[in-house]
């Protein structure tokens, strides 16, 4: 970063080219290009994170997932589902932080704007300056030359004129002559002072382009290395997005490993169970001798339409509450 590589670089033998100048300027507007475009894609960047940010969140909020399981397995979804939310928190975080890097990388593109609008009207003066002075001495130049030439005729006349016997033809060849000396003189004087104006013209602009060339090389070494910190921090943070993803996703599998298979059944049948004796097998009873079981598998179950067996007495055949057939007798009313 010495300034130097510029100001040694960007001349033109051509005293009216700025080609030297041009091509910097085309190389700071190209870079200046470059950041704007590196900030455009850290703004889309920003709106697809924002997006998936909402999206997730949206899945990891309204979607079931495994919503009737129970005990350690359904613990270890309750984590995978606030991981997913917080997960999906951190993408909407990083889509504000990048929009602030995007926010930075145009006030510093704006900010070397601002500071190179200085330097270049300062560049576009002298190079008017310098294009006016050129034209200027160029045309003293022109006169001067001509305003010889027409001296040089005037003294051949008076050679040529030297036999006639004219006095007063003779005479006005002197003056012109004269005058003509005078005018190489004048026009000389004017010449050599927009040739010496030029000069100091040209040391200004000089200066000026070498001034100029520091300051675009500074400004210029100022936007990469600015361009590559924001670069590096860029990928710093989707790396970082990448290790805070991993290290919620990590508490889901910790989750996973406390899940233990025995303890869900476990679980399940101590909450559900509805008995620990199976049905007894059902035993045939015979319809004439209904106490009398047959093998199992022969049981045909019971029938409920069937009366069952008729109760003994207990009272005496002679109790008079009871009838009997052989002496038809009835009830006592």
């Amino acid at each position: 970063m010495t300034g130097a590589l510029f100001k040694g670089n960007f001349w033109s033998g051509d005293i009216l080219s700025t080609i030297g100048y041009d091509s910097i300027i085309q190389h700071l507007n190209n870079g200046r290009k470059n950041c704007k475009e590196f900030e455009e894609f850290l703004k889309e960047r920003a709106a697809i994170e924002e997006k998936y940010g909402k999206d997730l969140l949206n899945l990891s909020r309204k979607k079931p997932c495994g919503q009737s399981e129970i005990h350690t397995l359904k613990r270890a979804l309750e984590v995978f589902k606030q991981q997913v939310d917080n997960v999906a928190q951190c993408h909407i975080q990083l889509a504000q932080t990048l929009r602030e890097e995007a926010r930075k990388m145009e006030e510093f593109r704006e900010k070397q704007k601002l500071q190179r609008k200085k330097t270049e009207v300062i560049m576009d003066a002298v190079h008017k300056q310098k294009s006016l002075q050129f034209k200027k001495t160029m045309d003293a130049k022109r006169n001067y030359e001509q305003k010889c030439r027409d001296k040089d005729e005037a003294e051949q006349a008076v050679h040529r004129s030297a036999n006639l016997v004219n006095p007063k033809q003779q005479e006005k060849l002197f003056v012109k002559l004269a005058t003509s000396k005078t005018a190489v003189e004048d026009s000389d004087k004017a010449y050599m002072l927009h040739i010496n104006t030029l000069d100091k013209v040209r040391e200004e602009w000089q200066s000026e382009h070498i001034k100029a060339c520091e300051v675009f090389e500074a400004q210029e070494c100022e936007r990469i290395n600015f361009f590559r910190n924001a670069l590096w921090l860029h990928v710093n943070q989707l790396s970082k997005q990448c290790v805070t993803s991993d290290d919620m996703y990590e508490q889901v599998r910790k989750s996973l490993e406390m899940c233990s298979i025995e303890k869900d059944i476990e679980y399940f049948v101590n909450q559900r169970k509805t008995g620990q004796t199976p049905p007894a097998p059902i035993m045939y009873e015979n319809f004439y001798s209904p106490k009398n079981a047959v093998a199992p598998g022969k049981a045909t179950g019971p029938n409920i339409a069937r009366r069952g067996p008729l109760p003994i007495p207990k009272s005496l055949p002679d109790d008079p509450d009871y009838s009997v057939v052989s002496d038809y007798s009835l009830i006592y009313q």
